[in-house]
């Protein structure tokens, strides 16, 4: 039974990556062509975009963990605290933005 198993899937892999080879060829010929040329710059974007996401949602996060932090050790200082992680916030947010401009501006290019 392990036999006939590893038989079948070595086939069907075979059959598989057959199927990719003859997929590749007929893309090579396109992109000798002139068609169908692929473009990294979607990969770039979207990892930008990615990182630049990420990236913000932890400085966003340890942001208003501190603020709060801030303001339960000193409640009458809340005001100013709330005032700077606002504007922390909004800068955070703003590369973000930044980011997703410039994805857009490459993708649009």
């Amino acid at each position: 039974m392990n036999k006939a198993v590893l038989v079948s899937v070595l086939l069907f892999g075979l059959l598989l990556f057959s199927g990719t080879m003859v997929m590749a060829q007929e893309e090579a010929a396109n992109v000798e062509s002139g068609k169908g040329s692929f473009n990294y710059v979607y990969i770039a974007c979207a990892i930008g975009i990615a990182i630049a996401a990420f990236g913000g949602a932890l400085g966003q996060g340890k942001s208003v963990s501190s603020a709060v932090e801030g303001i339960a050790r000193n409640p009458n200082a809340s005001g100013k605290i709330q005032t700077a992680m606002i504007i922390g916030l909004a800068l955070i947010e703003s590369l973000v933005i930044y980011t997703f401009v410039v994805v857009l501006i490459l993708l649009f290019k």
